[in-house]
């Protein structure tokens, strides 16, 4: 399969929301964990269904979150003392 060059873009994203990234992906693969386990407590196929779907979506976004931030660099900080950018 061949990338187009927009799939290959790099974004610059700030450190906060860099970690606002990182927490959501910690609180989806948690989440994705208890409800996996929770599969062996069910009885009726409905819901184990439902609750396979849903552990799937939930690795699935943060697998997406993944990429994105593989794809992603980290925008440099200023500091006080450091002159700003031209």
């Amino acid at each position: 399969m061949i990338q187009s060059p927009a799939s290959q873009e790099r974004f610059e994203i700030s450190p906060r929301f860099r970690r606002s990234l990182e927490e959501r992906i910690a609180r989806l693969e948690r989440g994705a964990a208890d409800d996996e386990a929770r599969l062996v407590l069910l009885e009726d196929p409905d819901h184990i269904r439902r609750q396979m779907r849903l552990v799937a979506t939930q690795r699935c976004e943060a697998l997406r979150m993944r990429i994105f931030l593989d794809r992603s660099g980290v925008r440099p900080t200023r500091t006080l003392d450091a002159p700003p950018r031209a």
